[in-house]
């Protein structure tokens, strides 16, 4: 959880934390993956001392890193043409009144690729819709091989957007796959401040666990300074799966 270190008028910045998650999407994206296959004798049926052909396939389970590239902090190029589904496991930032309440701020994520010069918005919106409650895919994109694929984030206060947070400068926004040792920014497994959304993607080592063929993009949206105690990279969380078809 973001500390409140940001003044807006009286008021302070944070990042979300208190999101819902499905424990039935969190099993789907973290099943460990293994390798599958069958067993063919020929022929089926054998008169005694005498031996069948027995026939293997094995099937191994696709791998992320075998069909994109990650350039940190979060460029990434896929090595053939992929369809990508995105999901929004966390969104949004609060400001918090002196009496406790919470008014939640417009956030949007955004995407360049294909070797579009323009960003398009991945999601706008705040932590109370329904999608981002449910994780649900926001988004469907199907990506060409040998081009960049960048992300970014901003907020909306005050009748303005914040500063654009991108893949391209700073080190705000961060892809990982599974296995990945977090961001040494985001909380431990088990320390208060993490994000509850967060925590079916992580184990207790701080590594991601996600599925063989997701990648996470994690976002730091209201602070610059890194040794800030708000500085967490947990404003804005995509989940990306890619596929074949």
């Amino acid at each position: 959880m973001n500390f409140p270190s940001i003044a807006l008028t009286g008021l302070t910045v944070s990042a979300i934390c208190a999101l819902a998650w499905s424990p039935a999407l969190a099993q789907t994206v973290t099943e460990p993956s293994i390798p599958v296959g069958t067993l063919s004798a020929a022929p089926t049926v054998v008169q005694t001392g005498t031996k069948p052909t027995l026939t293997w396939s094995i099937s191994y389970p696709s791998v992320v890193k075998d069909y994109i590239t990650i350039t940190p902090p979060a460029t990434v190029v896929v090595k053939q043409d992929l369809i990508c589904d995105v999901r929004v496991l966390g969104a949004g930032v609060t400001t918090q009144n002196s009496n406790g309440s919470i008014n939640y701020i417009e956030t949007k994520g955004q995407i360049r690729y294909n070797g579009l010069s323009s960003w398009n918005t991945i999601f706008d919106g705040k932590e109370t819709d329904s999608i981002v409650q449910k994780q649900g895919i926001i988004k469907t994109y199907n990506v060409t091989a040998n081009r960049a694929m960048d992300f970014a984030g901003q907020y909306y206060y005050n009748n303005t957007w914040s500063t654009q947070r991108t893949s391209l400068n700073g080190d705000f926004v961060k892809a990982l796959v599974n296995g990945d040792a977090c961001p040494t920014k985001i909380p431990d497994y088990n320390a208060p401040s993490l994000a509850s959304f967060l925590k079916p993607y992580l184990d207790a080592s701080n590594h991601v666990k996600i599925g063989p063929m997701d990648m996470i993009i994690f976002m730091e949206l209201t602070h610059t300074n890194t040794a800030d105690i708000g500085y967490d990279e947990q404003d804005l969380v995509f989940l990306v799966t890619f596929r074949t078809s």
